[in-house]
């Protein structure tokens, strides 16, 4: 059955979704309030409206820093003439028949400060109870950009499915941290070094590991799907070439004068790039289309959507698509909204023009934002 086909017998509502979101003194919002029945939700207006403070206030409900990666601080609400209040964002997030209630922001002293149904948490703490997938147009340039950034969008695509991953990449990072802190300072301690050598070959091969096996599994969700989107073939440059957890160790050891120079560390997981090619064109991500590159992301992300819906019992994750409609012409546009309702997800969708999302009708909710305020529009 094809995705336009399912989406015709899919349920209207999300089984997994968020039916309430509320900012307090956050970006352009002094109060405002968000409430879903499960559908997928369009926001449209103008440029500057709020429509994206609106996804990034949602993003800030799962651990860290949010779709824009901007610091906490920066998103008080400030008006001329008025002292900036700490802001808030609370959300209620429904699975099945359970209901959580999550809050988030800053405190009296500019800390973070997380409840889960009224008791203190951790940060990390939401992504129990929150999965989120995310694409904004600062993305459009990732195929074109820097290793970094298809770095950070394939962890996060592995975090999706392994919890553990986090873990394994904190640990590598800390030593790394302190590997080059030691050669800095010019602190060489053999027994010391070798340790934090060891620890990094260890985290670093099993991070490489659960890239690849990510990977794997995104070209088996594309090859699965009957999608509008163009297949990618996925291939992972790891960063290093040593085969085994004591030839790491070594290429590590052999690299510190090199690295004692450059001031940072050369070789290792941290370093990967994961490389992209559009498969039924047999041309390389970067040198596909504007138009092309966008849909082969889309399609990453839909893939990835698919595999965490089938591991967590049906349930997709949130997804926040931010100007999506750009770049797509009106078949595609059709294709992901059909795609995204086949898939039960709550899609949080922003965009200028409310025709641009005409053809979700009564799938959707469709929402205006102006002036500081939501006003649902209907269909």
């Amino acid at each position: 059955m094809t995705a336009a086909a399912m989406a015709h017998t899919a349920p209207q509502g999300a089984a997994f979704y968020v039916s309430r979101l509320g900012m307090t003194s956050f970006r352009s919002y002094d109060a405002a309030e968000v409430v879903s029945d499960g559908r997928p939700l369009v926001f449209w207006g103008a440029n500057g409206a709020g429509k994206t403070n609106i996804l990034e206030a949602l993003s800030l409900l799962a651990p860290g820093r949010g779709l824009r990666g901007a610091k906490l601080i920066e998103a008080m609400r400030r008006v001329p003439g008025k002292v900036p209040q700490p802001w808030s964002v609370a959300g209620r997030v429904r699975c099945g028949n359970d209901e959580v209630a999550l809050r988030t922001g800053l405190d009296a002293l500019g800390r973070r400060e997380v409840r889960i149904d009224g008791e203190k948490a951790a940060p990390g703490d939401l992504g129990d109870h929150l999965r989120l997938l995310w694409l904004t147009p600062a993305m459009d340039g990732l195929f074109t950009g820097s290793p970094g950034g298809r770095r950070r969008f394939l962890d996060r695509m592995v975090l999706g499915l392994d919890a553990e991953h986090g873990r394994v990449a904190a640990t590598y990072e800390k030593a790394l941290r302190e590997r080059q802190r030691l050669l800095n300072d010019h602190r060489e301690e053999p027994s010391w070094m070798d340790g934090l050598e060891e620890t990094m070959a260890q985290a670093g091969l099993e991070l490489a590991a659960r890239r690849r096996h990510l990977l794997h599994r995104l070209e088996a969700a594309i090859d699965e799907a009957e999608s509008a989107f163009p297949h990618a073939a996925l291939a992972l440059d790891e960063g290093f070439e040593a085969d085994g957890e004591e030839a790491l160790a070594r290429a590590f050891r052999e690299s510190r004068r090199r690295d004692e120079a450059s001031g940072r560390a050369c070789l290792g997981p941290h370093r990967a790039d994961v490389k992209v090619r559009h498969r039924e064109k047999d041309v390389a991500a970067a040198d596909c289309s504007t138009g092309e590159q966008k849909a082969l992301l889309i399609g990453l992300v839909l893939a990835n959507a698919r595999l965490q819906a089938v591991a967590h019992g049906g349930a997709a994750p949130l997804l926040l698509l931010d100007e999506i409609a750009a770049h797509l012409d009106e078949d595609r546009r059709g294709a992901l909204f059909d795609e995204i309702c086949a898939l039960g997800a709550q899609a949080w969708m922003t965009g200028t023009d409310a025709a641009l999302f005409s053809a979700l009708g009564a799938r959707a909710q469709h929402i205006e934002v102006k002036d500081g305020t939501i006003r649902e529009t209907g269909n």
